[in-house]
């Protein structure tokens, strides 16, 4: 099969109710899976009191991004699993029985038991439930973004990009929450009770999401295509140069998407600042990120996506270090919004730009597994594992201005796989 990326012209232009209803039906489905992974990393600090407790808060704490980290290891597995079976059964398919997985995984973390109540058995049930989550995100990414994708043949960048407003809206939802429940609750009713209601909420989203993916029809270049029945086997074997491309392309997405994520438990372990600010930075991080992804997938639609990502990485190796020391400088609410303001404007012009990038680097016959299994190594690799690198870096070297280094390293790195990508495949 040829590798050779392929551009449909048959794909009908979608109506309006039917481009509200393509875009809700990925986008609620990503907000909930991801609103999942926010939730858990905003309230590290008091899950690793709960289900990690140890006599050295720093390694409580650890503990518990070890955890958050360790889900992402499940990743590939179930890109392979749910990525082929988008390219073989479709999106439509794939993307519901991501979302099912992604409600029950929810509701296991919603209920769990703290170690005071069963000892070991909680950190392993919470562990158990993190892998549960992070084999259903897995097949998300690939199967929603080949969904919008091939409905739209003119306009594949915006429609793409909703991939992050769904993933900006969490990061409201879940900076809110946090906001009104650390404003509302004690510091003993928070570590109680108040931290599952989160996890409750997102249980609410499931039901919606579920009904919208059954009301949609499948893509039309889905259809249309000649499928293979090996789609991984074919992206390993003859198409495993453009899957490093891909991979490289999204390290500096995900890095600095949980970057973003850490700032919370940043601000209150390195900083000493109130919680609640840190809640409200990253709130209004995903306002930009729901609003200004569309905007700049609208634009690489106009422009190119390379032209785009290949400035914001070199603003991000500019500007990272210059940013973190400004927050340590100025240690206040105006402080840290303008360092997460920055930092999640730069976030939305490449992430709203790279699930395009990413959909037209692999033909339809492999897209969904392609996607799924080059963004699912990724973000375990420079992703999942910031936050406790991230701390990590803090702790080796004594200097609250390390994590801006992981930034500038995983700018540097996407941008040369940019411009591999531009020489070689010509996008």
């Amino acid at each position: 099969m040829s590798a050779s990326v392929e551009h449909f012209t048959s794909a009908s232009k979608p109506s309006s109710s039917n481009t509200f209803r393509i875009i809700a039906a990925a986008s609620i489905g990503n907000a909930l899976e991801w609103y999942d992974i926010l939730v858990y990393g905003y309230f590290a600090v008091t899950i690793s009191r709960l289900f990690f407790p140890v006599e050295n808060e720093t390694t409580s704490l650890l503990l518990a991004l070890g955890t958050f980290g360790i889900s992402y290891l499940v990743r590939p597995l179930g890109a392979i699993v749910l990525g082929a079976y988008a390219d073989r059964a479709g999106r439509k398919a794939a993307m519901l029985a991501s979302i099912v997985l992604m409600t029950i995984g929810t509701g296991l973390m919603a209920v769990m038991p703290t170690y005071a109540s069963i000892g070991i058995a909680a950190p392993i049930a919470t562990l158990v439930s993190r892998l549960f989550q992070g084999f259903a995100v897995a097949g998300e990414f690939g199967s929603a973004t080949a969904f919008l994708v091939e409905h739209s043949s003119t306009r594949k960048g915006f429609f793409a990009s909703f991939q992050w407003f769904g993933q900006g809206f969490a990061a409201v939802l879940a900076s809110a929450l946090g906001v009104i429940l650390t404003g509302a609750l004690t510091a003993d009713q928070l570590q109680s009770w108040g931290w599952r209601i989160p996890f409750f909420v997102g249980l609410l989203i499931g039901p919606i999401g579920l009904y919208i993916r059954k009301h949609v029809t499948e893509t039309p270049e889905f259809r249309e295509a000649k499928l293979t029945r090996t789609p991984v086997r074919d992206v390993f074997a003859g198409q495993w140069d453009r899957l490093l491309l891909a991979i490289g392309a999204v390290v500096i997405s995900t890095a600095s998407n949980y970057v973003i994520l850490y700032m919370p438990t940043f601000a209150i372990r390195q900083l000493h600042m109130p919680q609640t600010l840190g809640f409200i930075a990253t709130m209004l991080g995903g306002l930009l990120l729901t609003i200004g992804a569309p905007v700049f997938g609208h634009l690489s639609d106009r422009v190119g996506r390379i032209p785009i990502m290949a400035a914001v990485c070199v603003l991000f190796a500019l500007t990272a270090y210059p940013a973190f020391a400004l927050l340590i400088g100025h240690p206040t609410l105006i402080g840290i919004i303008v360092m997460v303001g920055w930092l999640s404007l730069l976030k939305a012009a490449y992430s709203g730009t790279l699930p395009s990038l990413l959909a037209e680097i692999f033909p339809t016959q492999t897209r969904g597994s392609g996607i799924a299994i080059s963004y699912n190594i990724s973000v375990p690799i420079f992703g999942g594992f910031a936050p406790l690198i991230s701390a990590w870096l803090i702790a080796v070297t004594g200097s609250s201005l390390a994590p801006s280094i992981y930034l500038i390293f995983g700018s540097l790195l996407s941008l040369v796989v940019l411009i591999a990508i531009r020489v070689k495949l010509k996008l």
